[in-house]
Protein backbone atom coordinates (compact mmCIF):
# COMPACT_ATOMS: atom_id res chain seq x y z
CA UNK A 1 0.00 0.00 0.00
CA UNK A 2 1.39 3.41 -0.96
CA UNK A 3 0.50 6.94 0.16
CA UNK A 4 -2.00 7.62 -2.65
CA UNK A 5 -3.89 4.38 -1.95
CA UNK A 6 -4.23 5.38 1.69
CA UNK A 7 -5.42 8.90 0.81
CA UNK A 8 -8.08 7.42 -1.48
CA UNK A 9 -9.26 5.17 1.37
CA UNK A 10 -9.43 8.08 3.83
CA UNK A 11 -11.28 10.37 1.43
CA UNK A 12 -13.67 7.61 0.44
CA UNK A 13 -14.60 6.96 4.05
CA UNK A 14 -14.88 10.70 4.65
CA UNK A 15 -17.30 11.20 1.76
CA UNK A 16 -19.47 8.15 2.45
CA UNK A 17 -19.83 8.11 6.23
CA UNK A 18 -23.17 9.32 7.67
CA UNK A 19 -21.29 10.21 10.87
CA UNK A 20 -20.11 13.42 9.20
CA UNK A 21 -23.68 14.79 9.16
CA UNK A 22 -26.18 16.02 11.74
CA UNK A 23 -29.64 15.74 10.21
CA UNK A 24 -31.31 17.29 13.27
CA UNK A 25 -29.52 20.58 12.56
CA UNK A 26 -29.65 20.34 8.79
CA UNK A 27 -25.86 20.06 8.91
CA UNK A 28 -24.78 18.34 5.71
CA UNK A 29 -21.16 18.27 6.83
CA UNK A 30 -19.52 18.65 10.20
CA UNK A 31 -16.08 18.74 8.61
CA UNK A 32 -14.67 19.73 5.25
CA UNK A 33 -12.11 17.59 3.43
CA UNK A 34 -9.17 16.59 5.66
CA UNK A 35 -5.59 17.81 5.36
CA UNK A 36 -3.16 14.88 5.63
CA UNK A 37 0.51 14.92 6.59
CA UNK A 38 3.22 12.39 7.30
CA UNK A 39 6.24 12.45 9.64
CA UNK A 40 8.96 9.81 10.05
CA UNK A 41 8.54 7.95 13.34
CA UNK A 42 12.18 8.64 14.19
CA UNK A 43 11.96 12.39 13.54
CA UNK A 44 14.09 14.11 16.24
CA UNK A 45 11.16 16.46 16.94
CA UNK A 46 9.33 13.73 18.84
CA UNK A 47 12.14 13.53 21.39
CA UNK A 48 12.18 17.33 21.65
CA UNK A 49 8.47 17.25 22.55
CA UNK A 50 9.46 15.63 25.85
CA UNK A 51 10.81 18.98 27.01
CA UNK A 52 8.77 20.11 30.09
CA UNK A 53 8.03 23.40 28.33
CA UNK A 54 6.69 21.70 25.18
CA UNK A 55 4.56 18.54 25.51
CA UNK A 56 6.21 17.20 28.66
CA UNK A 57 8.34 14.25 29.70
CA UNK A 58 5.32 11.91 29.79
CA UNK A 59 4.76 12.44 26.07
CA UNK A 60 5.65 9.15 24.39
CA UNK A 61 7.57 9.02 21.13
CA UNK A 62 6.17 7.02 18.18
CA UNK A 63 8.74 4.28 18.80
CA UNK A 64 7.62 4.03 22.42
CA UNK A 65 4.03 3.59 21.24
CA UNK A 66 4.99 1.06 18.57
CA UNK A 67 8.47 -0.51 18.37
CA UNK A 68 9.49 -0.72 14.73
CA UNK A 69 7.25 2.19 13.73
CA UNK A 70 8.21 3.97 10.50
CA UNK A 71 5.50 6.59 10.09
CA UNK A 72 3.18 8.97 11.89
CA UNK A 73 0.19 9.82 9.73
CA UNK A 74 -1.60 12.93 11.01
CA UNK A 75 -4.61 14.84 9.70
CA UNK A 76 -6.63 17.98 10.35
CA UNK A 77 -10.42 18.01 10.01
CA UNK A 78 -11.51 21.63 9.39
CA UNK A 79 -15.00 22.45 10.61
CA UNK A 80 -17.42 23.33 7.82
CA UNK A 81 -18.42 26.93 7.16
CA UNK A 82 -21.83 26.39 8.75
CA UNK A 83 -20.28 25.17 12.01
CA UNK A 84 -17.73 27.98 12.11
CA UNK A 85 -20.20 30.69 11.15
CA UNK A 86 -22.62 29.69 13.91
CA UNK A 87 -19.89 29.93 16.53
CA UNK A 88 -18.72 33.40 15.54
CA UNK A 89 -21.49 34.97 17.60
CA UNK A 90 -20.53 36.11 21.12
CA UNK A 91 -21.77 34.28 24.20
CA UNK A 92 -22.17 30.56 24.71
CA UNK A 93 -20.99 28.08 22.06
CA UNK A 94 -23.33 27.46 19.12
CA UNK A 95 -25.30 24.22 18.98
CA UNK A 96 -23.60 23.37 15.69
CA UNK A 97 -20.21 23.66 17.38
CA UNK A 98 -21.25 21.48 20.31
CA UNK A 99 -22.45 18.74 17.96
CA UNK A 100 -19.27 19.17 15.97
CA UNK A 101 -17.21 18.76 19.12
CA UNK A 102 -18.97 15.60 20.40
CA UNK A 103 -20.62 13.87 17.44
CA UNK A 104 -17.74 15.17 15.31
CA UNK A 105 -15.28 13.43 17.60
CA UNK A 106 -17.18 10.17 17.14
CA UNK A 107 -16.66 10.56 13.40
CA UNK A 108 -13.00 11.39 14.01
CA UNK A 109 -12.53 8.18 15.98
CA UNK A 110 -14.27 6.20 13.23
CA UNK A 111 -11.77 7.58 10.70
CA UNK A 112 -8.86 6.57 12.93
CA UNK A 113 -10.18 3.02 13.25
CA UNK A 114 -10.73 2.83 9.50
CA UNK A 115 -7.18 3.97 8.75
CA UNK A 116 -5.69 1.44 11.18
CA UNK A 117 -7.90 -1.31 9.74
CA UNK A 118 -6.92 -0.52 6.14
CA UNK A 119 -3.22 -0.42 7.03
CA UNK A 120 -3.55 -3.83 8.71
CA UNK A 121 -5.77 -5.56 6.19
CA UNK A 122 -4.52 -4.09 2.90
CA UNK A 123 -1.06 -2.94 3.89
CA UNK A 124 -0.15 -5.90 6.03
CA UNK A 125 1.43 -3.64 8.64
CA UNK A 126 0.87 -2.77 12.30
CA UNK A 127 -0.86 0.40 13.43
CA UNK A 128 -1.52 2.07 16.78
CA UNK A 129 -4.01 4.87 17.53
CA UNK A 130 -2.55 6.71 20.54
CA UNK A 131 -5.75 8.59 21.40
CA UNK A 132 -7.69 5.31 21.64
CA UNK A 133 -4.94 3.24 23.23
CA UNK A 134 -5.17 2.17 26.91
CA UNK A 135 -1.78 3.82 27.47
CA UNK A 136 -3.19 7.23 26.59
CA UNK A 137 -3.41 9.27 29.77
CA UNK A 138 -3.91 12.88 30.83
CA UNK A 139 -2.07 14.14 33.91
CA UNK A 140 -3.46 16.41 36.62
CA UNK A 141 -2.06 19.46 34.81
CA UNK A 142 -3.85 18.37 31.61
CA UNK A 143 -0.73 17.17 29.78
CA UNK A 144 -1.31 13.96 27.83
CA UNK A 145 0.95 11.11 26.76
CA UNK A 146 0.32 12.02 23.09
CA UNK A 147 -0.49 15.38 21.52
CA UNK A 148 -2.40 15.36 18.24
CA UNK A 149 -1.42 18.98 17.55
CA UNK A 150 2.27 18.28 18.03
CA UNK A 151 2.02 15.25 15.75
CA UNK A 152 0.34 17.46 13.12
CA UNK A 153 3.11 20.05 13.55
CA UNK A 154 5.75 17.37 12.98
CA UNK A 155 3.83 16.17 9.90
CA UNK A 156 3.99 19.60 8.27
CA UNK A 157 0.35 20.58 8.73
CA UNK A 158 0.86 23.89 10.55
CA UNK A 159 2.28 25.91 13.42
CA UNK A 160 0.94 27.01 16.79
CA UNK A 161 -0.99 30.14 17.73
CA UNK A 162 -1.12 32.27 20.87
CA UNK A 163 -4.10 30.17 21.99
CA UNK A 164 -2.05 26.99 21.29
CA UNK A 165 -4.35 25.98 18.46
CA UNK A 166 -2.55 24.82 15.32
CA UNK A 167 -2.83 27.13 12.32
CA UNK A 168 -3.03 25.15 9.07
CA UNK A 169 -3.67 26.11 5.47
CA UNK A 170 -7.37 25.54 6.30
CA UNK A 171 -7.24 27.53 9.53
CA UNK A 172 -7.31 26.46 13.15
CA UNK A 173 -10.99 25.59 13.70
CA UNK A 174 -11.19 21.82 13.66
CA UNK A 175 -10.03 18.53 15.13
CA UNK A 176 -6.96 16.34 14.71
CA UNK A 177 -6.14 12.67 14.54
CA UNK A 178 -3.06 10.51 14.08
CA UNK A 179 -2.01 6.91 13.56
CA UNK A 180 1.44 5.43 14.18
CA UNK A 181 2.35 2.59 11.84
CA UNK A 182 5.12 0.30 10.64
CA UNK A 183 4.01 1.17 7.09
CA UNK A 184 6.65 3.41 5.54
CA UNK A 185 5.27 6.49 3.78
CA UNK A 186 7.00 9.54 2.26
CA UNK A 187 7.32 12.41 4.74
CA UNK A 188 5.53 15.70 4.17
CA UNK A 189 7.86 18.67 3.84
CA UNK A 190 7.55 21.18 6.67
CA UNK A 191 7.23 24.61 5.07
CA UNK A 192 8.18 26.31 8.34
CA UNK A 193 11.06 26.40 10.77
CA UNK A 194 9.51 27.94 13.90
CA UNK A 195 6.62 26.56 16.00
CA UNK A 196 4.76 29.91 15.92
CA UNK A 197 5.63 30.93 12.37
CA UNK A 198 2.05 31.30 11.13
CA UNK A 199 0.79 33.32 14.12
CA UNK A 200 0.95 37.12 13.94
CA UNK A 201 0.03 37.46 17.64
CA UNK A 202 -2.86 39.80 16.81
CA UNK A 203 -4.55 38.94 20.12
CA UNK A 204 -8.01 38.32 18.64
CA UNK A 205 -8.19 34.88 20.28
CA UNK A 206 -7.41 36.52 23.61
CA UNK A 207 -10.36 38.89 23.22
CA UNK A 208 -12.65 36.05 22.16
CA UNK A 209 -11.91 33.75 25.11
CA UNK A 210 -14.85 33.93 27.58
CA UNK A 211 -12.75 32.33 30.33
CA UNK A 212 -9.84 34.75 30.11
CA UNK A 213 -7.55 31.76 29.72
CA UNK A 214 -5.27 33.24 27.03
CA UNK A 215 -2.46 35.50 28.18
CA UNK A 216 -0.85 38.07 25.83
CA UNK A 217 2.76 38.27 24.76
CA UNK A 218 4.53 40.58 27.18
CA UNK A 219 2.17 39.74 30.03
CA UNK A 220 3.88 39.20 33.37
CA UNK A 221 2.38 35.71 33.36
CA UNK A 222 3.45 33.22 30.75
CA UNK A 223 1.89 34.02 27.36
CA UNK A 224 -0.49 31.54 25.81
CA UNK A 225 -3.31 29.29 26.95
CA UNK A 226 -3.73 28.36 30.61
CA UNK A 227 -5.22 24.89 30.25
CA UNK A 228 -6.60 24.71 33.79
CA UNK A 229 -8.50 27.99 33.42
CA UNK A 230 -10.01 26.82 30.12
CA UNK A 231 -10.96 23.44 31.57
CA UNK A 232 -12.51 25.00 34.67
CA UNK A 233 -14.72 27.16 32.44
CA UNK A 234 -15.87 24.09 30.49
CA UNK A 235 -16.55 22.11 33.68
CA UNK A 236 -18.44 24.83 35.57
CA UNK A 237 -20.16 26.87 32.84
CA UNK A 238 -20.57 24.71 29.75
CA UNK A 239 -20.99 21.07 30.78
CA UNK A 240 -23.81 21.72 33.30
CA UNK A 241 -25.69 23.86 30.76
CA UNK A 242 -25.30 21.72 27.62
CA UNK A 243 -24.84 18.20 28.99
CA UNK A 244 -24.13 15.69 27.45
CA UNK A 245 -22.27 18.00 25.02
CA UNK A 246 -19.60 20.52 25.80
CA UNK A 247 -17.07 22.68 24.01
CA UNK A 248 -16.35 26.32 23.32
CA UNK A 249 -14.11 27.12 20.32
CA UNK A 250 -14.57 30.89 20.58
CA UNK A 251 -10.80 31.37 20.26
CA UNK A 252 -10.89 29.48 16.95
CA UNK A 253 -13.74 31.41 15.31
CA UNK A 254 -14.10 35.07 14.27
CA UNK A 255 -10.29 35.35 14.31
CA UNK A 256 -7.81 35.91 11.48
CA UNK A 257 -6.61 32.31 11.54
CA UNK A 258 -10.09 30.71 11.59
CA UNK A 259 -9.95 29.46 8.01
CA UNK A 260 -6.41 30.07 6.84
CA UNK A 261 -2.95 31.41 7.60
CA UNK A 262 -3.09 35.12 8.55
CA UNK A 263 -1.59 37.54 6.06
Amino acid sequence: MDYQDLVVEINGFFNDSPLNRVEKLGLERIYDQPLIGVAPADDPLFKEFKDPFIAGENHLTPLEWLPGAKTVLAYFLPFSEKVRQANRKPGFPAEEWLYGRIEGQQFNEAILRHIASVIGEKGGEKAVIPALDPRFAVSSNLVSSWSERHAAYAAGLGTFSLSRSLITGQGCAGRYGSVITTLELPATKRAYSHPFEYCNFCGECLQRCPAGAIKPVGNEQKAGMERTVCQDYLNTKIKPRFKPRYGCGKCQTAVQCEQGIPG
